[in-house]
C-alpha cells in the first residue's frame, strides 16, 4: 500500500473561477496576516504561537472579518498548518547550522501561481462521472484521463500562470503491483552533453528543453516588455509568455518520467553518484545548462518509483573518483581530471576507455561493494 496523487485538468464556470479567486486570495491573506502576528509576537514578548492557537484565534476572526466564512474552512486551515511546516522546517535547519535557510516569507499578491489544499471529510470530495464535487464549488467539469485508486485524502486546486486550473488528488491505500525481480544492475553517469549514460553502453541525449525553446522565450518577453503593465495587451502577452515556459517545463517533466520508467522497468539495482546540484550551479557557465538538465528531479523520480515497484537505488559518495579510476585495474589516472580527456589508454593495463562509460562502470561497482556491506 502506498500514497499516490491523481493529476487532473479541470474546468470551472464564472462563478467557479470568482471563488476560487476569493479563496487563493484568502489563504494568502490568513498565511501573511499570521505571519505578521508570529513576527510582532517574538517582538513584543519573544513568544511565539502553534498551529493550534492560530486555529482557534481564526474562529474569531471570521467574525470580525465575514467574508471568511464564505471560503471553505479546511483551505483556511491547511494555510495556517504551511505557515507552521515553515516555522517548524527553519527552526530545524537553523539547529542543524544550516546558516543559508530562509526565514518563512510572506505570500505575494502579484504572483500568478495559485493553489490551496482541501481536506476530505464525510464526502464532500466525490468523483461523479467527468465532474467532481469541491467544498464551496460544487461540481466542476474535469478530464478524468485516469481511473483514481485507494482512498482520497485530501486535494489541491492549483491556477498556472497560462490560466488553465488543475486538480491533485492524494489518495492513500493504493495496490501498487511491484515489477517482476531481474539481474539487471546498472551504473548511471550524469552528464549535460549525454543526460545520462550507463555502464552497458547505453547513452541518453541531453533534450536541452530551455535551449531549444530560449529563441522564442526571449522574443515574447521583448513583446510583454514593449507593453504598458497592467494594460489588457500586456495580461494577454503575458499569458503567452506563460505557455511558452510552461511548454517547457512539461516537455522536461516528459522526458524525465519516460526515462526512468523505462530504467526502473529493465533494472533491479540503479547505482548513482549523489550530486550536490546546489554547489553546482554557483559555477556561473554551468549554472543555466545544470539547471536545465534536472538531475535532481531524475534521482527524485527513480527514489519514489524504485519505492513502489521494488527496486533498489544506491547513491555513492559525490567525491568517489568514477572518471578517473580504470574499471579493469582499478589504477588512479589524475589525467582525466581534465574534462576534455573523453577518452584514454590506462598506462597500467592498456585498456582503451570511454570517459562516461567507465565512470557507469565504477559507479555500478563501488554501489554493488556499498550494497553488500
Amino acid at each position: 500500500m502506498a500514497e499516490k496523487a491523481f493529476k487532473y485538468r479541470i474546468y470551472p464556470n464564472k462563478k467557479q473561477e470568482l471563488q476560487l479567486a476569493k479563496t487563493f486570495g484568502s489563504c494568502r491573506f490568513v498565511y501573511n496576516y499570521y505571519l505578521n502576528k508570529r513576527i510582532e509576537l517574538y517582538k513584543l514578548d519573544k513568544q511565539s504561537i502553534n498551529y493550534n492557537a492560530c486555529s482557534a484565534y481564526l474562529t474569531k476572526l471570521k467574525i470580525e472579518l465575514i467574508w471568511l466564512k464564505e471560503i471553505d474552512k479546511f483551505a483556511l486551515q491547511n494555510s495556517l498548518k504551511d505557515l507552521d511546516r515553515a516555522y517548524q522546517n527553519f527552526f530545524k535547519e537553523i539547529k542543524k547550522g544550516n546558516t543559508e535557510q530562509g526565514f518563512p516569507k510572506f505570500k505575494s499578491k502579484h504572483s500568478h501561481d495559485y493553489s490551496y489544499k482541501t481536506t476530505f471529510t464525510n464526502n464532500n470530495i466525490e468523483i461523479k462521472g467527468n465532474k467532481i464535487k469541491l467544498p464551496k464549488l460544487g461540481l466542476v467539469n474535469m478530464v478524468l484521463s485516469q481511473d483514481i485508486e485507494g482512498r482520497i485524502l485530501n486535494c489541491t486546486i492549483s491556477k498556472t500562470p497560462s490560466n488553465k486550473y488543475f486538480i491533485s488528488i492524494c489518495c492513500t491505500d493504493v495496490e501498487m503491483e511491484l515489477l517482476r525481480e531481474n539481474k539487471n544492475h546498472i551504473g548511471i553517469d550524469l552528464g549535460l552533453k549525454e543526460f545520462a549514460i550507463t555502464s552497458i553502453g547505453e547513452k541518453f541525449e541531453n533534450p536541452k528543453c530551455l535551449s531549444k525553446l530560449e529563441k522564442k522565450l526571449k522574443q515574447e518577453q521583448r513583446r510583454l516588455s514593449a507593453k504598458k503593465k497592467g494594460s489588457k495587451n500586456w495580461r494577454k502577452q503575458r499569458i503567452k509568455l506563460n505557455i511558452t515556459h510552461e511548454k517547457i517545463a512539461n516537455q522536461r517533466t516528459d522526458f524525465l518520467q519516460k526515462l526512468s520508467t523505462k530504467l526502473i522497468n529493465e533494472n533491479q539495482i540503479i547505482c548513482l553518484e549523489d550530486l550536490q546540484v546546489k554547489n553546482m550551479v554557483k559555477n556561473h557557465c554551468l549554472a543555466k545548462a545544470i539547471s536545465d538538465v534536472s538531475w535532481s528531479e531524475f534521482v527524485r523520480q527513480l527514489d519514489y518509483k524504485s519505492k513502489w515497484y521494488g527496486r533498489t537505488i544506491v547513491k555513492i559518495d559525490k567525491w568517489f573518483p568514477s572518471s578517473q579510476l580504470c574499471n579493469e585495474c582499478r589504477y588512479k589516472n589524475p589525467e582525466v581530471k581534465n574534462q576534455a580527456v573523453r577518452e584514454w589508454i590506462c598506462p597500467c593495463c592498456g585498456a582503451f576507455h570511454d570517459r562516461d562509460i567507465n565512470a557507469g562502470i565504477n559507479i555500478k561497482n563501488e554501489g554493488l561493494r556499498l550494497l553488500a556491506k
